[in-house]
């Protein structure tokens, strides 16, 4: 089966590009998000390629005036991974590791046309690799990169203009769970747990990047932070000896009012960030998820689409599909040398299952 991918010197296996290994969960992905200088307004998409699925699906979703307003799409591939456009949506790679192009022609009431332009070479995550007994759960990697967003957006009639708001995108693949999940579970029976939190910040000058995964006990797993300046290439961007996050939480919930990143560099210098959540964003309006909407779910024969409307502050935490969110949130960064710099991020959090350090034992305990 060749495809147009097979025109390009991208190949990883003897195969056409249309076969990715053997692994039936393996994805490719795009995730995008922006916001106005003051966060009032919030956008995210993700758009997914499930080669051993073919099914390729994306999402926009809008978060103003506390109203989270959302279009699904969905269509099967046809083992076409280069066609990146699922009814009105597409992505368009304009300028490699620098610049995309993302748009959503009128659909339901929603429509976005914005362009994505990198303050700095993109930064590599560690790979993630992570097992559920002897299944593999999730082995993928990400690059993640800042930016500034140009262009519009529009949600019933009702059209804003974007001037250099700041942002994020990601591109990861891999193996995760997608689909459908696995019918057969792994003896003997354990407490899902999953404890991830995600900050990529933007201030004037500079991003700050942090991660981490833990297990039950607190032992981190995969995690990296990484302060970077504007335009600098990747031989220069400095990984952080050390990094931790402590976080505060609104009582009788996983969900953080407030969290303190505290980081070392390579010289023994330290900085810090304090993160105050203001607004929150469920992923599911992309995604993540969705009872109905997850990635890679099949939707049929045809392309299909769906707009759903929610209000995220009258969500309860406490049930799966709401648990993974994005709070944005004001930053102040104090660096090495105590200044100060005041930013906006998305701070994203997703908490299940026991957590020592938190004293969580149960799958929603708090």
């Amino acid at each position: 089966m060749l495809s147009k991918g097979d025109e390009y010197p991208i190949h990883q296996t003897p195969e056409p590009i249309a076969f990715s290994g053997s692994d039936r969960n393996f994805y490719d992905r795009y995730f995008f998000n922006g916001y106005s200088p003051d966060g009032s307004v919030f956008f995210a998409c993700a758009f997914g390629v499930y080669p051993h699925l073919n099914i390729m699906d994306g999402a926009v979703s809008i978060l103003k005036d506390g109203k989270q307003s959302s279009v699904f799409f969905s269509r099967p591939m046809g083992m076409e991974r280069m066609d990146t456009r699922v009814g009105g949506l597409s992505v368009e790679v304009v300028e490699p590791l620098h610049r995309i192009a993302l748009r959503l022609e009128e659909t339901e009431g929603l429509a976005l046309d914005v362009q994505f332009t990198g303050r700095a070479f993109p930064i590599e995550e560690p790979r993630f690799t992570h097992r559920q007994g002897p299944r593999m759960l999730i082995d993928c990697t990400r690059m993640t990169q800042n930016g500034h967003w140009t262009g519009s957006l529009t949600r019933d009639g009702e059209t804003v203009d974007i001037k250099s708001w700041a942002g994020t995108r990601d591109r990861s693949w891999g193996v995760r769970p997608i689909g459908m999940p696995d019918a057969q579970p792994v003896p003997p029976a354990t407490l899902p747990q999953f404890y991830w939190i995600w900050t990529p910040l933007n201030f004037e000058d500079r991003s700050v990047f942090f991660h981490v995964n833990e297990d039950g006990a607190g032992h981190a797993w995969n995690t990296r932070a990484k302060v970077v300046m504007d335009g600098e290439s990747a031989e220069v961007q400095e990984e952080m000896a050390e990094c931790s996050a402590a976080l505060d939480f609104e009582p009788g919930s996983r969900r953080a009012s407030h969290a303190s990143l505290t980081f070392t560099d390579k010289q023994g210098r330290g900085c810090g960030v304090e993160i105050e959540p203001f607004a929150t964003f469920q992923m599911k309006g992309i995604g993540y998820g969705h009872a109905d909407w997850r990635h890679g779910a099949y939707r049929g024969e045809q392309m299909t689409h769906a707009r759903e409307d929610i209000v995220p502050d009258e969500l309860s935490w406490a049930t799966p599909e709401n648990l993974h969110i994005q709070a944005i949130s004001r930053v102040t960064l104090t660096d090495e040398n105590g200044k100060r710099h005041e930013g906006v991020g998305s701070f994203e959090q997703l908490f299940i299952g026991p957590h020592a350090p938190s004293g969580w034992k149960d799958v929603f305990d708090a």
